[in-house]
Order: C-alpha cells, then sequence, then structure tokens
C-alpha cells in the first residue's frame, strides 16, 4: 500500500513547524453537466421555436393626420382664439380676419350684380319688338313690290293703247296721204276745185302729226314701261334683302340677350364669391385635435394659402413600421400586434392594417437608378401600417413622431 508524501514542515516564528496543505481538486459531476447542457439546449430551441413566431423592427414611428390650417383669401388678422398644444373640436373658432374689406367687395358685386340683371332685363323686349319690326318690314316690302306690279301692268296697259292709237293714225294717216296723193294729181289737172285740194292736203299733214304724236305716245309708254320694271326690280331686291336680314337681326338681338345673360350669371358668380369670402374672414377647425405650429399673430398681413396653424388628429393614429423586404413573408392584414412605446414605457395592442405599395427607396426623391451604375443588393425596407386597437388606455398620450418598436406575431 503506497503512502502519500507529506508536506515538508516548516517552523513559525515561534519556532513550531506549519504545514503547507493544499486543498484536493472536486471534479464535475457528468450528470449535472448533462443537466446544464440539456437546459441550455432546451432554451436555445425555445427561443427559434418563440422568434420564428413573430416579426419584430425598431424602425416604427407613430404616424396621424397633420392637417395645415391655410388662410383663403388675403386679409389682416383681428383675433385669434387657440394657441399650441391646445385641444379643439371640429367647428371650434381659430381666427378672426378683419371683414372691412371684403364688406365693401361684397357691396360692389351686389351693385354689378343688379346693373347687369337691370341690362338683362332690357335686353328682353327688343327681340319681340325686332320680330315684329321685321314683319311689318317684310309685310310692307311685299305691298310696295304688289303695288310695283300693278303700275307696271298700268304701264304697260297704256303702252298697248298707245301703239294702237299709233297704228291706227298710221293706217288713217296712209289712206289720207293716198287720197291726197290723188287730189294732187287732179288738182294738177285741173279737174277739183282748189278748195278740195287744200282740204284733202291739211287733212293728210295733220294725220302726220297725228302719227307723229302717237309715235311719240309709244315712246313715253315705253319708258313708262321700263320705268316700272325698274321699280319692280327694286321692290324685289329690298324684299329679298329685308327676307334675308330679318333672321339676322334677330339672332343678334338673342346673341346680345345671351351675353346679357353671361354677364348676369358672371356678376352672380362674382357675388358669391364675395359672399364666401366674408365668409371665409372667420377660420374654423375642420377637425378635431391639438393645435401645432402656431404662426398667426394679431395684427399681421396675411396672403392667400398662408399656413396659420397645424391640426394634429390625436384620435386617428397608426404606427407606420418600416419592415425589411426578408420580415414580410409570413406578415398579412389582421395579424396581432404588440407595440412598445418609448415615450410612455408601455405596451398596446394592435392589428396590421395594410400592406405596403411599394419600398420607401423608390418613393424617394433621388430614386436609385442600378442600371446605371455597378449594382450592389441593398435589403429594402417598406413601411406596413398597423392601428392600434380601440379601448386601450392611454391612447390619448400618444403623438405622431413618438418611436416604437412592433411586434408582429405570425399566424
Amino acid at each position: 500500500m503506497s503512502t502519500e508524501p507529506q508536506p515538508e514542515s516548516q517552523p513559525d516564528a515561534a519556532g513550531e513547524s506549519i504545514t503547507d496543505a493544499t486543498p484536493p481538486r472536486r471534479s464535475i459531476n457528468p450528470l449535472v453537466l448533462g443537466l446544464v447542457v440539456l437546459v441550455l439546449l432546451a432554451i436555445g430551441i425555445g427561443w427559434y421555436l418563440y422568434s420564428r413566431g413573430y416579426e419584430d423592427t425598431d424602425d416604427a414611428q407613430v404616424d396621424g393626420h397633420l392637417n395645415p390650417i391655410a388662410a383663403r383669401i388675403d386679409g389682416t388678422i383681428k383675433s385669434i382664439h387657440v394657441d399650441d398644444n391646445q385641444f379643439v373640436q371640429a367647428g371650434t373658432p381659430l381666427v378672426e380676419l378683419d371683414p372691412s374689406d371684403n364688406n365693401v367687395a361684397l357691396q360692389q358685386a351686389q351693385a354689378q350684380y343688379d346693373q347687369a340683371v337691370a341690362q338683362l332685363g332690357a335686353a328682353h323686349p327688343n327681340l319681340p319688338i325686332t320680330r315684329i319690326g321685321n314683319l311689318n318690314d317684310l309685310t310692307s316690302q311685299q305691298a310696295e313690290v304688289i303695288n310695283a306690279e300693278a303700275a307696271l301692268g298700268a304701264a304697260q296697259h297704256d303702252k298697248d293703247s298707245a301703239v294702237a292709237k299709233l297704228r291706227e293714225s298710221q293706217a288713217t294717216n296712209e289712206r289720207n296721204q293716198a287720197d291726197f296723193g290723188r287730189y294732187q294729181t287732179l288738182f294738177d289737172k285741173q279737174e277739183v276745185a282748189h278748195a278740195d285740194y287744200d282740204q284733202y292736203k291739211a287733212i293728210a299733214a295733220a294725220q302726220t302729226q297725228t302719227v307723229a304724236s302717237n309715235q311719240a305716245a309709244v315712246a313715253s309708254a315705253q319708258k313708262t314701261v321700263e320705268q316700272r320694271m325698274a321699280q319692280i326690280a327694286q321692290q324685289r331686291s329690298k324684299l329679298q334683302q329685308t327676307q334675308s336680314s330679318a333672321p339676322l337681326q334677330v339672332a343678334i338681338k338673342e346673341a346680345d340677350i345671351k351675353g346679357q345673360q353671361a354677364n348676369a350669371e358672371a356678376a352672380q358668380a362674382a357675388l358669391a364669391q364675395s359672399h364666401l369670402n366674408l365668409g371665409y374672414c372667420s377660420i374654423a377647425a375642420p377637425v378635431s385635435g391639438v393645435i401645432a405650429q402656431r404662426s398667426a399673430e394679431v395684427g399681421a398681413r396675411i396672403s392667400k394659402g398662408q399656413q396659420l396653424f397645424m391640426i394634429v388628429q390625436t384620435g386617428d393614429l397608426w404606427i407606420t413600421a418600416n419592415f425589411k423586404e426578408t420580415q414580410l413573408a409570413r406578415i398579412h392584414p389582421g395579424q396581432h400586434v404588440r407595440i412598445a412605446v418609448d415615450a410612455l414605457h408601455d405596451t398596446f395592442d394592435g392589428t396590421v392594417e395594410s400592406m405596403p405599395a411599394v419600398t420607401g427607396s423608390r418613393t424617394s426623391v433621388l430614386p436609385p437608378e442600378n442600371a446605371t451604375g455597378n449594382y450592389v443588393k441593398v435589403i429594402q425596407r417598406l413601411s406596413v401600417r398597423i392601428r392600434f386597437n380601440s379601448g386601450q388606455k392611454d391612447l390619448d398620450k400618444l403623438r405622431p413622431g413618438m418611436s416604437v418598436e412592433p411586434k408582429v406575431h405570425l399566424d
């Protein structure tokens, strides 16, 4: 049986020896070691399985509707009824503008509208008056044409009478000239009395004058006929002109009425706009929320479209969670979400409301153009909208912009 070497003894200060003893090593029990390994393995497997049941991100924030309140007209601020961080209900008066200029503009618009209506009323009777006048002119021109045609018929009849008289006188003249010729022969033979000769000579000369007079009458009748024909042509031309111009005159009056009506409608629209502008002097809250970014001050001159406030709708908030594209395979609307809010040190329940339509990089001001250079693959992020479940405590303390960490529990 072997003996272990004894430790050397050394004398102490009192001359006594001290034994330098080293404690023996304890060996680890394999059973305990195996148990620890199994526990750690179980924890690791459990954590792996648990982590496979959700997706989370720290790139998320509370979002909400930010409604800018701007002036709709130029004006001077008369009074302000709210301040930053004040909660207002929809319809609450915010700002009052000085209405003096708009009252004057309203009176001017009213006067212009009244004038336009009066002009329209004066233009309406012109149309029937024009139609009646055109009808009278047409009737008168038709009567003139009929009279001219009757005058032409009378002139033609007079001409025919004159021609008949001329022919009669010519026939009589031929007979008288023949008789005078015979008496001339007999007178030369001294077979008739000188008195008879003179008588037939006078008759022949007178008949010659009658023929000449009838020829002049026929020529005069022909001139009268030509004059009457010219008058008919003139009257017919006037009638045609009246028939052609009458519809145009009516169309002109109708166009004038339409123009006056358009002026009245424009004046009415201007009057309505003046009423609106007067109403715009009072600016009220369009939605309920908290006032932010107040820039309005009493006495300030503001212009149309200038922003005066912003209303944050704290009653309608959601989460914009920017997940990596590799995390979206199993996320879909309707899944439960647990939301940790950094500012409140609290968690809330939510629901995935909608999936994104495009990546954030594609909606940036300068989206990447991978085809123009060396391609480097970058994992993209997409914005998932998460809606807070209603009825939870402290929802009214949430504000847009707060950082959150949503954890989506996968089905």
